[in-house]
Order: C-alpha cells, then sequence, then structure tokens
C-alpha cells in the first residue's frame, strides 16, 4: 500500500449557521455527503465555529499532557478505551471520557483526579468542544439518514449514542522518515469527528485503490470519518474510514476528537428497511461495549480492518 498525497477528500462547508432540513441547501450538502461517504468513507467539515475554540482547547491540551506521568496514570477505568492511554512506543498518548458535553462528567473523570484543588476552566472548555461536534455530528447523521429515508430512526440513534471524547498527543520521533504513530484501523463509532489542534500532519486515510491519501485539514475544519457500528447498521451500505496516524520530524502533534457510539446495552441491529431479496442481512445485532470487552486486549497489537464487521458477520 503506497501513499498518495495529490489526491485530497471533499471539502464540504456546514458554516452557514442557519441550515435547515428541507432547504435547498440542505438539500444539496445532504447529496455531498453521501457521496463522500460512498468514495472515501470520509470528508472534511469546514465549520467556522470551531475557530474560537481552538486555542482554549490546544492550551487545554498541552496543559493536560504536560502533568507528570504518575498524575495522568492516576485516571483509570475499568471500561476499555476509558481514561489515560500511553502505548510502549510513547509516541502516543490518549485521556478519554464519556458523555462529554456535560461539564460535570469530565469534572467527575478527569479533572478532580488530576487537579484536586480545581481546574473548572479545563472541564468547561473540553465541554464546549463536544457540544459544538455534538451538534455537527447531529446535522450529518440526520443527512445521512435522510439519504436512505431513514430519517424516522434518528431519535432512537441521537438517545442512544456516548459523546466520548479522546485527547489525543503524539510526540516527536526526531527522524525525517515517517513513523507509526498509530496502526491502521476502523472506528468502531458510529461516527468520528477528528479536529487537528496545531499544524502538524500525519493522518492517512485508505481509499478504495489500496492508497494512502494524505488528510491536510484546514482550521476551520474537522475531519468526518464513518464508524463501523455505523457501517453495520446501515447493513454495508456506507464503508467505514480505515485510517493511520504517521509521524516524523521534531514537532509534537496534538487533536482532539469526538467519537459519538452506541451506548453499553443499546442493541445495534439493521433496519428491516434496508434488508430484501437484494439485499439479505449482513450482521448480527450487536451490543458494542459487549464486543470492546473481547476486542480490547488486542488494542496495544493493533486493529485489523474489519474486526466488528467479523465480530458479527452473519
Amino acid at each position: 500500500m503506497s501513499s498518495r498525497t495529490g489526491a485530497k477528500v471533499p471539502v464540504i462547508d456546514f458554516s452557514n449557521q442557519n441550515l435547515r432540513p428541507s432547504s435547498p441547501e440542505w438539500d444539496l450538502l445532504k447529496f455531498q455527503v453521501r457521496e463522500a461517504l460512498e468514495e472515501y468513507s470520509c470528508f472534511e467539515a469546514s465549520f467556522d465555529q470551531i475557530l474560537e475554540l481552538r486555542q482554549p482547547v490546544l492550551e487545554a491540551l498541552e496543559q493536560l499532557f504536560d502533568l507528570p506521568s504518575q498524575t495522568k496514570q492516576l485516571c483509570v477505568s475499568d471500561k476499555p478505551f476509558r481514561a489515560y492511554s500511553w502505548p510502549p512506543s510513547r509516541l502516543y498518548e490518549s485521556m478519554s471520557t464519556d458523555d462529554a458535553h456535560i461539564v460535570e462528567n469530565i469534572e467527575q473523570c478527569l479533572t478532580t483526579t488530576l487537579w484536586p484543588q480545581g481546574n473548572i476552566s479545563f472541564s468547561k472548555t473540553l465541554a464546549s468542544f463536544t457540544q459544538l461536534a455534538s451538534g455537527l455530528e447531529k446535522t450529518i447523521l440526520r443527512m445521512i439518514l435522510e439519504s436512505f429515508g431513514l430519517e424516522k430512526y434518528m431519535d432512537e440513534l441521537v438517545d442512544s449514542t456516548n459523546n466520548h471524547l479522546r485527547a489525543m498527543k503524539y510526540g516527536r520521533t526526531n527522524i525525517s522518515e515517517p513513523t507509526l504513530g498509530l496502526p491502521a484501523h476502523c472506528d468502531h463509532t458510529t461516527m468520528t469527528l477528528l479536529y487537528q489542534l496545531n499544524e502538524v500532519q500525519g493522518l492517512e486515510i485508505l481509499n478504495k485503490n489500496g492508497e494512502w491519501i494524505n488528510i491536510n485539514p484546514s482550521p476551520n475544519s474537522f475531519v468526518v470519518m464513518l464508524g463501523e457500528s455505523f457501517s453495520v447498521w446501515l447493513n454495508g451500505r456506507l464503508p467505514s474510514a480505515y485510517h493511520r496516524l504517521m509521524m516524523k520530524g521534531n514537532e509534537t502533534r496534538y487533536s482532539i476528537g469526538l467519537f459519538a457510539r452506541p451506548r453499553g446495552g443499546y442493541l445495534v441491529k439493521v433496519p428491516k428497511e434496508l434488508v430484501d431479496d437484494k439485499n439479505p442481512m449482513l450482521f448480527k445485532p450487536f451490543d458494542l461495549e459487549e464486543f470492546l470487552k473481547i476486542y480490547s486486549p488486542q488494542a496495544v497489537q493493533g486493529a485489523t480492518k474489519s474486526t466488528l464487521k467479523a465480530y458479527c458477520s452473519v
């Protein structure tokens, strides 16, 4: 698999704050979203509203990851892919928490452990980011559902979604050749919205031709990727994004992401409208949290391309 820097994923502009369902602009964007996901499983979403949070969120992440290792390691969880993670390579660190659109959740799960004396500005900044990203995610989700005539499932999917926030730091490699910062994988989410906080690139998406495309988002853009859970829910009608992170040089990379994914206890199952004689059911219903209990031990060795789909295939 080779890297290709010339190709670009589509850029779709969501900055219009008066965007409304059934309007001509909404219908145009809905078509562009469906087309981009069919071809690339991802796209770049321009969203000017994020710019005012760019510097506060970057400062919050710098403050977070500059804490002593022993302090960060106090953030633990009995659930997979939560709290503090630091693979042996040390090129990658992450800190995460659930339902991060609520300030109190960030306080309880992260802030009071890391800063016993308190740090309310940190919690409010991350909650504000999550609220903004979650609003965009809901807009895109509705467009996808409408494009399949499945908008009646909107409330069900929103109510069953966990707004999982993950802050990420990729360290310096001090070498000029690209080094694997995070192995190639598909997220197990419904949808992932990534936001790059500084100018250090590295995200790559695998296209249909087996070529890696460098993703270089603008400061006002999210990278939106379809996750495996939603690809399964859609009975494979849209592909999930296979991606990796390549690092080089002596600069640290900071990014933050909303990983919108099904809550534990919610059974993800293909809608009956997507199953007929020409389109048989490809996947059995599954509970994502139950799957993650099985998958989690494999995480340190790198994910396979279709772990979740293999788990629930008929």
